[in-house]
């Protein structure tokens, strides 16, 4: 990987990006290991802003320092320029104790460089750490080595939200072959589901996203016809998924859609927050989600009061099956310039660890009680959730947790669709379909990984458009080959061949 510039690391450059995050510089240089006289450990922290920055020795902060005996100094950057700055001050050694970094190339060539403390071999002496998937873990690692610990994030959330009573309405059931999701679409389509007399319903509509990244559309229909997530492995060699089988019959698929306008016209320049809009104005009946249903069951009512939304799982011809994602929000990472003995090293995962704990998971998942929630038995209420939005999230969104899924004894008061999303969620992650270069190292990729699947992605638009015939697809995909496609395939053929074996 390229070194960050010189230029960066220059320290009149990094005074200058720090005094605009509104903060001190964390820095510290070389220290020796903590005292254990029971003085609170001073500990700097750096992640991204969320919102507006907390005031400083808010009650939500106060009592994680209380808890983990911490004197905790967060740093909040905007995300805008997260990694621009943390690729800085990794230039430059100015770091924190524990900072977030996000699974990139650059992160990922200063992890490789020995920066970062490896974690992996510690995780098993910290109960909650020790107690999670160990895919999240997977998924962060470079070489085979963990450096750091997820701020954790569903593995698998796809779902397929639906209008009930439309479905109920038309006889329908929830589509699982390709020839179902064709029937439901067109059905919702042109059957008048709302029952208005005209023809302004959609089955499925598209946004311009719908072929980037795991979480698309596409991805999601093709994966669970039995196309592989990314990347296929036959002996060793890399095949990409849009080359199978299952992935060309679901473009087919969204081609006779567009052909046969049961989907919008417009979807490859349209946008999600438009699309967003028609179902929840009540005039479109199926999608992928990785939502919670009952928000969009809320926002339904207001226009449609009768309407029922609901939720199933991601299902094909050979059952349950999705596209797993990364499964973090970025990861919290331990500098070795700044940590400097494996003494201190414990005390930071002990911090972590901590925050996991059953007092530290309610506080980051529901506030404090008395302000944010109250206890009713069976069940908390929610008192405030704008405070709780302004004062909990931050730390929420930054600092690791599994939500109710773990160590929050009592569950918060919701629906039953809301709970029906939930464990949805929850079961998924033991039908994901794993992405087996996520964490594999392709130069041909850090340098062009975006160009190329930009040719791909166009050309699978231009596909079901009919700009092009399926000999013109098979054209775009060898110009694909040609242009780094191969040699990408190759590189993590070859990466995969060097990587540890579990």
């Amino acid at each position: 990987m390229k070194k960050v510039t010189a230029a960066l690391a220059g320290t009149v450059l990094l005074t200058s990006v720090l005094s605009g995050c509104g903060g001190e510089s964390t820095g510290e240089g070389a220290q020796g290991a903590p005292q254990d006289d029971g003085t609170p450990y001073p500990l700097t922290l750096i992640v991204n802003q969320v919102g507006e920055i907390p005031q400083k020795d808010n009650d939500v902060e106060k009592a994680i320092k209380a808890y983990t005996n911490t004197d905790l100094q967060i740093q909040w950057i905007p995300q805008s320029a997260y990694d621009e700055k943390i690729n800085v001050m990794i230039a430059s050694g100015e770091l924190p104790k524990l900072i977030k970094l996000n699974y990139n190339p650059t992160i990922v060539g200063a992890l490789k460089s020995d920066l970062f403390w490896e974690i992996g071999p510690y995780l098993k002496d910290y109960k909650n750490l020790a107690a999670q998937n160990e895919q999240y873990y997977n998924n962060i690692a470079v070489g085979g080595k963990i450096y750091g610990v997820p701020l954790f994030r569903d593995l698998g959330r796809a779902a397929i939200q639906y209008r009930k009573d439309w479905f109920d309405a038309l006889g329908l059931q929830v589509p699982k072959t390709l020839d179902d999701w064709y029937n439901v679409v067109k059905a919702l389509t042109l059957n008048d589901p709302d029952k208005n007399g005209k023809n302004d319903t959609y089955g499925l509509m598209l946004e311009k996203k719908y072929n980037l990244d795991v979480n698309s559309t596409l991805a999601r229909l093709a994966v669970s016809q039995g196309a592989p997530n990314k990347w296929l492995v036959e002996n060793g060699s890399f095949i990409p998924d849009f080359t199978t089988a299952p992935y060309f019959e679901t473009m087919k698929l969204f081609k006779r859609f567009y052909d046969e306008k049961l989907i919008n016209q417009d979807f490859a320049v349209y946008e999600s927050t438009e699309m967003d809009k028609v179902y929840e104005s009540g005039r479109a009946g199926i999608r992928f989600t990785g939502g919670n249903t009952q928000s969009w069951q809320d926002k339904l009512v207001k226009v449609v009061p009768g309407a029922v939304a609901d939720v199933a799982p991601v299902e094909g011809p050979g059952g349950r099956r999705l596209p797993g994602e990364p499964g973090n929000a970025g990861f919290l990472a331990v500098p070795k310039s700044t940590v400097t003995s494996e003494a201190e090293l414990k005390k930071v995962l002990a911090f972590v660890d901590k925050l996991m704990d059953p007092q530290m998971a309610t506080l980051l998942v529901k506030g404090i009680e008395g302000r944010h929630w109250e206890d009713k038995g069976d069940y908390t209420q929610p008192l405030d959730p704008t405070a709780a939005a302004k004062e909990v999230k931050p730390y929420r969104d930054t600092l690791p947790h599994r939500g109710e899924a773990y160590n929050v004894a009592k569950p918060s008061k919701e629906t039953d669709l809301f709970r029906k999303s939930q464990t949805v969620g929850k079961e998924n992650e033991k039908f994901i379909v794993t992405n087996p270069a996520h964490t594999l190292e392709s130069a041909t990729y850090s340098e062009r990984g975006k160009e190329l699947e930009q040719m791909i992605t166009d050309a699978m638009t231009k596909f079901i458009m009919g700009k092009i015939d399926e000999a013109g697809w098979k054209a775009e995909i060898e110009k694909w080959r040609k242009a780094g496609g191969d040699a990408m395939a190759q590189e993590y053929k070859e990466a995969y061949a060097r990587a540890p074996k579990k």
